[in-house]
C-alpha cells in the first residue's frame, strides 16, 4: 500500500450517471488488475474505495456511479484539484491460473477493472470473450475500448434497448476455459450458478479502513473468515459460501 497525492487530469461524464476521472501520481503501488485505490474528500470520514480501471507509470483511470454525497462530490472536482488516495490496495486477479479461453463478465462499475484484466491478458495472447451487463443502453461504456483490444464483446441490458435483453447469465452459453467477474452481489451469485469452470470473482463491499485493520469486510468461506478488502477482493469461485 502507498499513500500520496495525485491530480486530476481529466474528469468527465461517459455515460448515465457514470463518470470516468484520470488522476497522475505514483502508481508504483499497484501491481495487478482488479486491486483498488482508496479516495479521501473533504469533509467525510471515510475515504471511497474504487476499483482501478487502468494504469501506468504516472496515472491511473477510474470509472465510478454518482450514487452517493461522496460520489456526487467526485463529480465536481476539475482539472489541477489534489487528493489523498492510497493505492495498491487489495489482492487483485490471478492471472498465472487463467486458461486459454476466457470469459470476463463486468456488471456496472464492475466493468470498470475487467478492462484492466483485460488488457493484461490481450498482452499475453489469450482468447478473450467480455459480457458487460447493463440496465439501459444509456448506461454502457468502454464496449469499443474492450473491441480495440480485440475481445469478442457482448453487450446485455435488462430492458432489451441494446444487445442482448436479459442479465449477463443470458449471454454466458459459450466456449470458455475460465472466468471473472465483478459486479453487485446479485449478479456475482447468478454467474456463479451458470458458470461451468473455475473463475475469480471480485466482490464489491462498504469499507472503512480499506487494508484490513478494522475487519468491517469481513467475510466467511470455505477457507475461514477473509476481509474483502485485504484477502480480496477477488475470492476464487471454490471458496465462496453464499
Amino acid at each position: 500500500m502507498k499513500q500520496g497525492i495525485f491530480t486530476v487530469a481529466s474528469n468527465k461524464n461517459i455515460a448515465a450517471n457514470t463518470w470516468e476521472m484520470v488522476l497522475l501520481g505514483d502508481t508504483s503501488g499497484i501491481t495487478a488488475p482488479g486491486q483498488f485505490v482508496n479516495i479521501q474528500l473533504d469533509g467525510m470520514f471515510l475515504r471511497r474505495p474504487i476499483s482501478v480501471c487502468h494504469w501506468e507509470e504516472g496515472s491511473l483511470t477510474i470509472v465510478y456511479k454518482a450514487v452517493g454525497r461522496g460520489t456526487e462530490h467526485m463529480t465536481s472536482l476539475g482539472t489541477g484539484a489534489g487528493l489523498d488516495v492510497l493505492t495498491g490496495l487489495g489482492n487483485g486477479y490471478d492471472l498465472t491460473k487463467c486458461g486459454e479461453k476466457i470469459l470476463l463478465i463486468g456488471g456496472g462499475a464492475g466493468v470498470a477493472p475487467m478492462f484492466g484484466l483485460c488488457e493484461a491478458l490481450a498482452k499475453s495472447g489469450k482468447q478473450i470473450k467480455v459480457i458487460l451487463g447493463f440496465n439501459t443502453a444509456d448506461e454502457v461504456y468502454y464496449a469499443e475500448k474492450f473491441e480495440k483490444l480485440g475481445a469478442d464483446t457482448v453487450i446485455t441490458t435488462v430492458d432489451g434497448s441494446l444487445g442482448v435483453q436479459g442479465f449477463v447469465t443470458a449471454a454466458m452459453d459459450c466456449d470458455y476455459d475460465y472466468f471473472c467477474t465483478c459486479g453487485p452481489e446479485p449478479m456475482l451469485k447468478a454467474v456463479y450458478a451458470a458458470s461451468k469452470t473455475s473463475g475469480q470473482m471480485s466482490f464489491e463491499e462498504r469499507m472503512g479502513c480499506g487494508f484490513g485493520a478494522c475487519v468491517g469486510c469481513t467475510c466467511e468461506t470455505k477457507y475461514g473468515h477473509k476481509r474483502i478488502c485485504k484477502d480480496g477482493p477477488v475470492l476464487e469461485k471454490e471458496e465462496i459460501i453464499w
